[in-house]
């Protein structure tokens, strides 16, 4: 897919977009979004709590990777298949998330998250039977997390989508 919004050549980038991207980092997603950098500046921030937060980065990455298959989101997948393995997930579980909570071999707090991404995907909220799996293994922080990652990365799937941003080295003309 050719972009529909490009990321900022460095060219054309100006002392804010420069900094702004010294911090975040030079991927797709960063030097497309640079082009709103009031947006990108409050964005990463967000992203950045949820991302050290409360919630264990290995069932933080079964969220993510969840909303990604449901929201046909590859570049999605494509930056945080690395991240989950990172983070304790093996190459069957990270294959297994497509196949959704039902499939075979999930532990029950597995289970509840992808459930849980599920139905926040199909209905804006958790169900009553989720919240209280959930709520066995979770804190009120980390449930609170569970809901704002899978929302976050909502809003990621849904701009990355629309805007065309390429997975790095799959760039037209790459």
């Amino acid at each position: 897919m050719t972009p529909r919004i490009p990321p900022l050549p460095p060219a054309e980038r100006d002392e804010r977009a420069v900094e702004l991207l010294a911090t975040t980092g030079e991927r797709n997603i960063l030097t497309t979004l640079v082009r709103h950098p009031r947006l990108l500046r409050h964005w990463s921030r967000f992203g950045g709590a949820l991302l050290t937060g409360e919630l264990p980065a290995r069932e933080r990455e079964l969220l993510i990777l969840r909303v990604g298959h449901r929201c046909d989101a590859p570049y999605e997948l494509a930056q945080h298949e690395p991240i989950a393995r990172g983070c304790g997930l093996t190459d069957d579980e990270i294959a297994r998330v497509a196949h959704g909570p039902d499939a075979p071999g999930w532990s029950p707090l597995d289970a509840a998250l992808l459930r849980a991404a599920d139905e926040l995907h199909e209905r804006a909220r958790i169900g009553d039977a989720t919240w209280a799996q959930l709520a066995e293994h979770l804190t009120e922080r980390q449930l609170i997390e569970v809901c704002m990652v899978v929302g976050q990365y909502h809003l990621v799937a849904f701009t990355l989508n629309s805007l065309g941003v390429e997975i790095e080295g799959e760039e037209v003309g790459a």
